[in-house]
């Protein structure tokens, strides 16, 4: 038996040399190899789309799960609910809703009386009084420069001798009028001022009681100190009533004289005057009675008027 056999007769296995270590086993761990070996992949030419990046193993994202994230919506958070705004009370509510009406009030009569010192107010609240009555409004506008100075030196003599001197408000005519009613005696005009007239005309309504006199008092305020003197007097002669849908003294010349008030006497001017306290009642041609004796009366103090510069303001 040759000696590569056992006695068995089985082929013996060669022993390793000494210097040759011993094969690993798959259960030992092997040491990495960190030598660079050269590789065969070409280089991607220029073009060529990258390749997808690649991950560790177990890193890759799981199809289903995401799949299931995408078709799932995101949790929604929960909102605290705003407590609700205590509600004010009624009283506190009024008193702010009035003095929104009150400001709103004084911006349009002060924006008003504004425009109106430069424009000739379009309608008055009598004029469309006479409309609504059927009666029709008849009006010429004439600036104060074109009328004659005697027109509105008998508005003077009639109305308000001391126009150019006080502030809106005659304050020794109102107490001689209030004096002449307690009296219980009919009165022949009152104490109000051209001023007042003219605020009234323009802005407010005829009648009204005290609540239409506190308005007439607001509006003389604003046109003594936007309009002046020069300007009140000019609207005045345009909207005062000078007959039955009558307004303004160029209407009334054209009416009574057939002519325009750029010519008008001192006797045509006082019986325009005369007819102003009741244009409705009063006749400007042919005048009888009272309103004769009142227009001869004019007429007499429209010299005091000329001659004691008491139309200054307005020359």
């Amino acid at each position: 038996m040759s000696d590569d056999r056992d006695d068995a007769g089985i082929p013996r296995v060669p022993e390793a040399p000494a210097d040759i270590p011993p094969a690993p086993s798959n259960s030992a761990s092997r040491p990495r190899d960190w030598t660079l070996r050269a590789t065969t992949a070409q280089q991607p030419e220029l073009g060529t789309p990258p390749m997808p990046d690649l991950r560790p193993l177990g890193e890759e994202p799981d199809p289903f799960a995401s799949s299931t994230r995408r078709d799932t919506p995101p949790p929604v958070e929960e909102k605290l609910a705003a407590p609700a705004k205590p509600r004010k009370p009624l009283l506190r509510r009024i008193l702010f809703w009035i003095l929104k009406a009150i400001l709103a009030f004084l911006a349009i009569s002060v924006g008003m009386v504004v425009i109106y010192k430069f424009v000739p107010p379009p309608i008055t609240w009598t004029q469309i009084g006479d409309v609504v009555e059927g009666h029709g409004v008849t009006k010429r506008w004439m600036s104060i420069s074109r009328i004659d100075p005697n027109m509105a030196r008998a508005a003077i003599a009639a109305e308000d001798a001391r126009f150019c001197t006080h502030h809106g408000f005659d304050f020794t005519a109102i107490e001689q009028a209030y004096a002449r009613n307690a009296t219980g005696k009919k009165k022949i005009r009152g104490g109000s001022t051209i001023s007042q007239q003219t605020a009234k005309n323009v802005f407010l309504f005829q009648g009204g009681g005290y609540a239409r006199k506190a308005l007439e008092a607001y509006f003389t305020v604003l046109i003594e100190n936007i309009w002046g003197k020069r300007r009140i007097m000019e609207v005045y002669l345009n909207v005062a009533e000078t007959g039955i849908g009558t307004y303004g003294v160029n209407a009334g010349s054209m009416r009574y004289f057939k002519h325009d008030a750029s010519q008008l006497s001192p006797r045509e001017a006082a019986q325009i005057a005369a007819v102003l306290p009741l244009p409705k009642k009063r006749a400007g041609i042919d005048p009888r009675g009272f309103t004769r004796r009142y227009g001869n009366a004019i007429t007499a103090r429209i010299g005091t008027v000329r001659g004691d510069g008491l139309d200054g303001c307005i020359r």
